[in-house]
């Protein structure tokens, strides 16, 4: 009885982020619309940081219960699940998509280059101050850049005259945060629970399972768009969040004080991750769609990564 208390608890908080980052997401993406700026910067940098809300949440509640291998697992996975199964699932059932973005493909190599980087930092099995450091700092080189070579229509002077938000919008956007928050402490004591039940490392169940309910606001963009018909992907937001886990893992990593201590060998998930990140630019770069069949190669990298980590975690 109790064990389903606690899944229930799970499932409940899972729908509770949801629903939270859906209030702030929607509240802010209005206003975003008003200044006019391109549509490749409001995915990128608003929706894309907006839609890490959850990660952040789980993070911050990770750091403080001193259990940081949660937020490492659960940002890198949180990347497998963006270009492996969300982007790839909308291919599937939608017979192939169109990915909407206005990048060369010099631009796109430097954005999965930055989001591979954690990765490649955890391949000795510890996350340092400096590497943390050095992180954000890649975060914000990218949104310097970013800033150049999109442009953007916003009209300076018009921005501190614009009332940002209503009363309501304001109310909503507190309630998502408050939402959001709450539920990730919920989830991260559930994801120690669950761990320590099955005898499994908290850093393979954050890599495999968190990841995808902390990613629940990308993943309800997509159904939205199945159910809505259309057949082209905003490919900025997932870069984007993306690219924010990038200045999370290294903020995270910072604010710990201390080295990260990864329990094993990581070499394989980073062999998974750059395979994987890789496969989708070769298939994304030149024609800015993915086929069907492009869909369910990558699904199946997926699928072969969360197998491994499964046995990984309960065997090895």
């Amino acid at each position: 009885m109790a064990i389903l208390v606690n899944i229930f608890l799970y499932l409940l908080s899972l729908f509770a982020i949801w629903l939270g980052a859906g209030l702030i997401i929607k509240s802010v993406e209005k206003f975003s619309h008003r200044l006019h700026v391109s549509p490749f910067i409001i995915s990128f940098v608003i929706l894309g940081i907006l839609t890490s809300i959850p990660e952040a949440a789980v993070g911050i509640t990770s750091i403080v219960d001193k259990n940081p291998q949660i937020f490492v697992g659960n940002l890198l996975g949180g990347t497998m699940v963006l270009f492996l199964f969300v982007i790839p699932l909308l291919a599937v059932l939608g017979n192939g998509i169109s990915i909407n973005h206005n990048l060369n493909s010099k631009n796109l190599s430097i954005l999965l280059g930055i989001i591979a980087i954690p990765s490649l930092f955890a391949l000795d099995q510890k996350l340092t101050t400096i590497e943390g450091t050095i992180l954000v700092a890649c975060y914000m080189l990218v949104i310097n850049y970013v800033r150049k070579t999109q442009v953007i229509e916003t009209q300076q002077e018009n921005i501190l005259g614009l009332k940002l938000y209503s009363i309501i919008d304001l109310a909503k956007v507190a309630v998502g945060i408050a939402t959001v928050f709450i539920s990730s402490q919920i989830i991260v004591s559930q994801t120690i629970f669950f761990a320590n039940l099955i005898n499994m490392p908290s850093f393979y169940l954050s890599l495999i399972v968190l990841s995808l309910g902390t990613n629940l606001p990308e993943i309800s963009i997509a159904v939205r768009a199945i159910f809505s018909g259309k057949k082209d992907v905003a490919l900025g937001n997932y870069l984007g969040s993306a690219t924010a886990n990038t200045l999370l893992f290294g903020t995270f990593t910072v604010f710990n004080n201390q080295t990260v201590v990864l329990q094993d060998n990581f070499v394989m998930t980073f062999m998974f991750i750059t395979i994987g990140l890789g496969t989708f630019y070769y298939f994304s770069r030149s024609k800015k769609d993915i086929s069907k069949r492009e869909g369910q190669i990558l699904l199946s990298i997926y699928a072969l990564f969360v197998i491994y980590e499964v046995v990984n975690g309960l065997f090895l």
